[in-house]
């Protein structure tokens, strides 16, 4: 069966990115579900596999975005129902929050990070290198829900990457690219700007090598 994909996104500059690379070239259907435009999830989804994106707002802003309450009601349901469930950055701490784990403000990480992979890590993370780059850009972190797994730690900010049964949440972006990076540096001082270009230049490949393996799991 060909995998249908539904990606929620909450900001219009967070979108699929190279996991949409991944998708058209596998010709494998998707569609956004764009938060930011709609303010609510859709009563019926015509979706096998469930993908939450990243945005700036924190899972605990329930008062604010009322769609984050729908989306924790979403993953719980999908996950029981055995959907495969992803979450990238805000997903994965909307992973976490979902199954009563908290999130809380923590350090800013912002560019290019190390990540080292747990020895006992299962699924797809048993195939990452010991150590291997992520971009990152959050202030936020996470606890690891009761019953989820460790994948992957930071030196600094610890949890990284865990599953939750049929759920994965990666605190960090698999799946940027080279023009995803330059717009979300922007913002940034010059000497950061510096910095994240030249490490773009050395790591995004990598980077891209990774986002497939999890891309490739996940629809399998």
């Amino acid at each position: 069966m060909v995998p249908r994909i539904v990606a929620f996104r909450h900001v219009p500059n967070e979108p699929l990115g190279y996991f949409e690379t991944f998708l058209n070239a596998g010709k494998i259907p998707f569609e956004y579900i764009n938060l930011y435009n709609t303010n609510e999830i859709p009563l019926m989804l015509s979706a096998t596999h469930l993908i939450f994106l990243g945005g700036p707002m924190s899972v605990n802003d329930e008062d604010g975005f009322p769609w984050l309450v729908h989306e924790k009601e979403l993953i719980r349901r999908s996950v029981k129902t055995g959907q495969k469930v992803l979450g990238i950055c805000l997903g994965a701490q909307l992973i976490a929050s979902a199954y009563g784990a908290k999130v809380f403000p923590f350090m800013n990480e912002t560019g290019w990070h190390m990540l080292n992979r747990e020895s006992d890590a299962i699924g797809i993370f048993s195939y990452f290198p010991h150590q291997f780059p992520v971009f990152q850009l959050h202030s936020e972190t996470f606890e690891i829900p009761f019953g989820g797994r460790l994948l992957a730690h930071g030196t600094e900010v610890t949890n990284q990457a865990f599953s939750y049964r049929n759920a994965l949440g990666l605190q960090f972006h698999l799946e940027l690219t080279r023009e995803i990076i330059q717009d979300w540096s922007k913002a940034l001082r010059t000497h950061q700007q510096e910095k994240i270009a030249s490490d773009t230049s050395c790591f995004l490949n990598e980077s891209n090598r990774l986002c497939r393996m999890v891309a490739e799991d996940f629809t399998r």
